[in-house]
């Protein structure tokens, strides 16, 4: 399925990890249908744990619980949790909610974890429309590090694509339109490339049109071009959060995969953890990024077209935030920008800069890294001498000649006609 940019929208797990129900997801939804979808946001994506019924965090900090209780279907399939997705009674899975979001002009996403859940392998569960059970295509040798719901697909069994099929079939039934697929990117092994063959051409087979989004980093830069055949977008880093240290280390990343974002596919430099975030993790709390940081890291997202995906709980977005949400001048870069590139790097500044695929304006992102504010000129990094300049985060004209100061841990970004 080819995009002509990197999808944009809201994501549950910097605000409620596993605790997200469906009520927060239809207000967050409804926020996003009144004051973002008509600037460029249309995804509303529940995260990791909607078929368990650990809502919190344990009391070791983990929120994972091994062979903790889930909702499985009689075809070894992950359902939504009724405590937390009620109106998925009587087999209605999310086709409910999915419903809601596409009532407000909007799509829906899920995540969903590489493999087999576990209790249906040890239950002996059916695979849909064959004879085979879970156990016979389980890999227990396959169990992510991270999070033990599942089970492997060991693709040399029969039944294994089978059992993808069923999933994405069911996934295409309840009207899902993006999916999040976990413990499958940073892996070399054959069998998890197998796995993620097996998703691809099970998406292919169904009956909707699906982004696949694969997770977590980082990938491998040399498994580009198989990430490319098999999904939409692939995680270039580990889990991203709000400090300094991780931002600042991404203009190092982005660096190394500079270049390879293009319409058949796009890196992925995770969520965006800013406005009010931590709910579901007892820490509610706003970002400690600062709004100057926070138009620093969706200006490196968005002139790199990485997907951008917010963390926050949306109905308490900040006004200064939520004006950045809506600046479609600065994040039409996510379409528009190619051939994005490093152009200067000091102990004090990083500048990035790409052209626009249809009218070859040229685009100057000009970043402070250091914690003070300094002037910058940004005429000797500008080929276009001559043309009008326009500032896309203020949305003014400015003289290229000129200095222009910029915050610590800020941005200048300047369009270039």
């Amino acid at each position: 399925m080819q995009l002509i940019r990197p999808p944009m929208g809201w994501n549950s797990f910097d605000c409620y990890g596993v605790s997200a129900n469906e009520a927060q997801v239809k207000a967050n939804a409804d926020f996003m249908a009144e004051n973002l979808k008509d600037f460029g946001w249309e995804y509303i994506v529940v995260d990791v744990e909607w078929y368990s019924y650990t809502n919190q965090p344990q009391p070791d900090g983990q929120i994972f619980v091994p062979f903790g209780r889930m909702e499985v279907d009689d075809y070894s399939r992950a359902c939504p949790c009724l405590q937390k997705y009620p109106s998925a009674a009587a087999g209605a899975g999310f086709g409910p909610l999915a419903s809601y979001v596409h009532g407000l002009g909007l799509k829906f996403g899920i995540h969903m974890m590489r493999g087999i859940p576990r209790i249906a392998a040890h239950s002996h569960s059916k695979l849909w429309n064959t004879e085979i059970t879970a156990d016979q295509i389980a890999d227990p040798y396959s169990i992510c590090e991270w999070n033990p719901d599942m089970y492997g697909v060991d693709p040399t069994k029969p039944g294994a694509q089978e059992y993808y099929d069923s999933v994405m079939e069911l996934y295409s039934e309840w009207g899902v339109d993006f999916i999040k697929c976990d413990d499958i990117c940073r892996s070399d092994a054959e069998k998890v490339r197998a796995e993620l063959e097996m998703i691809h051409q099970a998406i292919e087979k169904c009956s909707r049109d699906i982004v696949l989004s694969i997770a977590p980093g980082p990938a491998p830069i040399e498994e580009c071009d198989f990430y490319r055949v098999n999904a939409e977008s692939w995680r270039i880093s580990d889990a991203f959060w709000d400090s300094w240290d991780n931002l600042r280390r991404m203009f190092d990343v982005c660096k190394n995969w500079q270049g390879k974002a293009s319409d058949d596919g796009f890196p992925d430099c995770d969520m965006l953890p800013i406005g009010r975030i931590g709910i579901g993790f007892g820490d509610d709390r706003r970002t400690n990024f600062t709004i100057d940081e926070e138009k620093t890291l969706l200006t490196l997202w968005s002139i790199f077209r990485s997907p951008l995906m917010i963390g926050s709980d949306l109905t308490k977005l900040d006004q200064e935030t939520l004006n950045l949400l809506t600046n479609v001048s600065a994040l039409r870069l996510t379409e528009v920008s190619t051939g994005a590139r490093e152009a200067y790097r000091d102990h004090d500044v990083i500048v990035w800069r790409a052209r626009d695929r249809y009218d070859d304006a040229e685009y100057i992102a000009i970043f402070n890294i250091s914690g003070g504010s300094t002037s910058i000129c940004p005429k000797p990094f500008v080929s276009k001498k001559d043309g009008l300049a326009i500032d896309l985060w203020k949305n003014a004209e400015i003289n290229i000649r000129s200095t222009e100061d910029i915050p610590g841990h800020g941005c200048l970004l300047i369009r270039v006609e």
